[in-house]
């Protein structure tokens, strides 16, 4: 296990705050690090102990950041509490203000075709001093393009936001391809382009925005299965170190 982090069912999560984490981003950025960055919740984590060889992908990453209330929750389970959620979209948005206001560059991939349209728009009322090295939508077949084309304008940031397993298997694949930081962020541009609408503040106060979206949207119901199985397992993983 990595230093200062939390492990919960064979994943390590960074110990951290959004703006501790943040910062650090800020830094290897200026610094032209190259960093993997994982945003999981408890479907990720669950997938991957299903799943030895996307495991092993998470696990090479930089940093695995808590995105997910029940990250949290289980992190307390195992007397190892993290001290804060570090969601995606929060990152995102800031990187997207820093860059901004700090003249850099990044490169987005994923989102249906009409949704790639939409962020480029938002991108430029919102942050017209980010420079947009490419939008690229999450319907393709060849990779190759997209990697020529980031290695051609070496971004600062590469944000991949096509679900996982597929982000973090690409980012894992492409990283050494340009210096930057690159960061699997799931349903993040649907929200920044308002195609889905993120839980009002007070639901993200009470730690509800899950069950927001599944009012929002039925047809996640069926992926709110996996939570009870987390935290079985996660109390499992308890009993077992006692």
């Amino acid at each position: 296990m990595k230093a200062n982090t939390v492990s919960i069912l064979g994943v390590s999560f960074t110990k951290t705050t959004l703006h501790n984490f943040t910062t650090k981003l800020h830094k290897d950025i200026n610094e032209h690090r190259n960093e993997f960055v994982v945003t999981a919740n408890p479907e990720i984590v669950m997938y991957a102990k299903k799943h030895p060889q996307y495991l092993e992908t998470i696990r090479s990453a930089d940093a695995i950041v808590a995105d997910g209330i029940g990250i949290i929750i289980g992190a307390k389970i195992l007397g190892t509490p993290l001290p804060q959620r570090v969601t995606g979209y929060d990152i995102f948005t800031e990187l997207l203000a820093w860059g901004h206001q700090n003249h850099k560059s990044a490169y987005f991939i994923g989102a249906k075709p009409e949704v790639s349209q939409k962020l480029k728009q938002v991108l430029r009322e919102k942050y017209p001093n980010l420079r947009v090295a490419g939008v690229q939508d999450g319907y393709f077949d060849d990779e190759q393009p997209i990697v020529a084309d980031i290695q051609n304008t070496s971004p600062d940031m590469v944000f991949v936001a096509t679900g996982y397993p597929k982000q973090e298997t690409f980012i894992a694949k492409y990283r050494h391809v340009t210096n930057a930081v690159w960061i699997g962020l799931g349903g993040s541009f649907d929200v920044l382009t308002g195609t889905v609408k993120r839980a009002p503040k007070l639901w993200q106060q009470l730690h509800l925005e899950w069950l927001y979206r599944a009012v929002k949207e039925p047809s996640r119901f069926g992926r709110l299965m996996v939570l009870p199985q987390y935290l079985l397992a996660v109390i499992h993983e308890r009993q077992q170190h006692k």
